[in-house]
């Protein structure tokens, strides 16, 4: 009897887990906290289990990709930028917390913060 009690509740506690685990697929608006101020600009996620990949717009316009993990509320994704010094590579380190997400990433030895929020369809 305690034993079939054990085995439910192991049970109803790793479904309860997998209907609360995260998922951030879709469209964000992410905001920079640059010293030249604020920029905002799209991100979409596409999340498999763990995987994510990510499309951004650059500064100019173009189209930027990267991929990342998503481990509970943690999330990490890094993006490769071409520029003319040359190419350097930005990991993005953060929180999620429902349909908005915070964290740092680090712009050429300078800590940025960051905030990203869902967009409402």
């Amino acid at each position: 009897m305690k034993r079939m009690f054990y085995l439910s509740l192991a049970l109803m506690l790793a479904v309860s887990f997998v209907l609360a685990a995260v998922n951030v697929t879709g469209e964000w608006d992410l905001t920079r906290k640059t010293p030249q101020g604020d920029r905002t600009s799209p991100i979409t996620f596409t999340q498999d289990g763990e995987k994510l990949t990510v499309k951004m717009t650059g500064r100019n316009g173009e189209e930027i990709t990267g991929t990342g993990t998503v481990k509970g509320n943690d999330i990490e994704w890094s993006i490769t930028r071409t520029t003319p010094q040359g190419e350097f590579t930005m990991v993005y380190k953060g929180k999620i917390d429902g349909d908005k997400m915070a964290g740092t990433f680090d712009m050429r030895g300078t800590p940025v913060e960051w905030t990203a929020a869902r967009k409402v369809k």
